[in-house]
């Protein structure tokens, strides 16, 4: 819910070209609204400020063009960021304590515009609490996949998605779970975003070449026990992360591709050799974020016969092949909610501020590697062909993992479709 007192200093700070206090209440509002960036955009006659909230941007209020050169400046006095230059793109950070004692750290990102400095800000709360494993929406086959990578001896676990999916979140889980007291755990990090005891985290710089190469080869020679790189963008980082799985060591990291069978052929055509990655990677997780239904105003999806909110023949045909094997994989389900095929749409309440979610969860896909997918991988099988014996072996695709969380009532259809592919064929 939007605190009403602090949004009408928002307003009121603008009313009196308060610009200190405009740029403090724009922080600190879009902290009680749960946002994770703030859009500082300069249009033709007006500079509108939105939030991303549960990952979707909405408008919060505008201000006069007048006073932007004023907000914009403020904002780069507080990053450290070259006030008098403004024909280039500037990247800074500040720390900021909020009034309950939250430390954060702000990314700000200034671009240059026809109509003036676009400005973002990116919030990192420090002292969020890591989530356990069973917390971010993992169940089933994939929760006992991703434990059983977790407890092994030696190999490659990598999380997968686009940016903003979730990956360091679930990264950071895993590490919780693997930190105890007889393992050394070292990271590389591009930021460090959140600080835990135990660990040995570093950050990347790039302007000095220390890179994520540079930090893995240099994590080798600190005894580690388990290694966390930000992300494989290289061919001498994954090089360097398979030399330290073949001796031995527990590596994490984040890839970008679309599915966790197209991380395979991503690896590949970095010139990574096929009996490397078959005897490397443990597990690859491929994830998405969906919003949460508003748990205090979501509604049933009425039935065909009712019209509004029915689903579409076409969508429900999908619906029943995506279900194929679901009970399997998902031995908590309950069959009386797979038999109902009962969804569930949003409505709006003031509880999330009319819009209908509330917050977010997480869908993912989960591979993990046996003997009959070395062997095609080795025998340079398609992806296609190896993502139908990962589903035939027990992997649930994003598709499916999603309509489970939409039959318990945790997301919508529409939400679940918004991120996740519909797989033409299952097994």
């Amino acid at each position: 819910m939007i605190d009403n007192a602090k949004f009408q200093q928002l307003k009121d700070s603008i009313l009196s070209g308060n610009i200190p206090q405009l740029a403090l209440m724009m922080i600190s509002l879009a902290l009680d609204m749960r946002s994770s960036d703030i859009h500082i955009e300069p249009e033709e006659k007006r500079v509108r400020i939105r939030y991303r909230v549960d990952g979707v941007l909405q408008e919060i209020v505008e201000y006069p063009s007048n006073i932007h050169p004023a907000v914009v400046s403020r904002i780069k006095i507080m990053s450290n960021l070259k006030i008098d230059e403004q024909r280039i793109p500037q990247d800074g950070r500040c720390a900021v304590t909020s009034k309950d004692n939250r430390e954060l750290d702000l990314r700000v990102s200034t671009f240059p515009t026809v109509n003036g400095e676009k400005v973002v800000m990116r919030i990192q709360d420090k002292s969020r609490k890591i989530p356990e494993l069973t917390e971010i929406g993992l169940e089933g086959h994939n929760f006992s996949y991703l434990m059983e990578g977790l407890d092994a001896p030696n190999g490659i676990i990598l999380t997968t998605g686009p940016t903003g999916s979730g990956k360091t979140t679930t990264l950071y889980t895993c590490l919780n779970k693997l930190n105890t007291v007889d393992v050394n755990i070292l990271t590389i990090e591009d930021p460090v975003e959140i600080q835990m005891d135990g660990l040995s985290q570093s950050q990347v710089h790039h302007d000095i070449n220390y890179d994520f190469a540079m930090g893995m080869r240099s994590a080798l020679r600190q005894d580690p026990d388990i290694i966390m790189v930000g992300e494989i963008r290289d061919k001498e980082t994954v090089d360097i992360a398979i030399e330290a799985s073949l001796t031995g060591h527990l590596v994490l990291s984040t890839v970008h591709t679309n599915s966790a069978v197209e991380t395979l052929t991503r690896i590949e055509n970095m010139d990574i050799p096929a009996f490397l990655v078959a005897s490397t990677i443990e597990v690859i997780i491929a994830q998405r974020l969906v919003r949460k239904l508003c748990q205090y105003c979501k509604v049933p999806a009425t039935t065909p016969e009712q019209g509004e909110g029915a689903v579409p023949a076409a969508l429900q045909a999908q619906i029943d092949k995506a279900l194929v094997g679901i009970d399997v994989k998902y031995p908590d389900l309950d069959k009386a909610v797979l038999a109902a095929k009962q969804f569930y749409v949003a409505k709006g309440c003031e509880q999330c501020n009319n819009i209908g979610y509330f917050g977010r969860t997480a869908i993912y896909e989960v591979l993990r590697m046996n003997n009959g997918l070395r062997k095609m991988i080795l025998d340079a099988a398609s992806a296609i062909d190896i993502e139908k014996a990962a589903i035939k072996t027990g992997m649930s695709t994003l598709e499916q993992d999603g309509l489970v969380k939409a039959l318990k009532g945790i997301s919508s259809l529409e939400e679940v479709y918004s991120v996740a592919r519909k797989v033409e064929e299952y097994v």
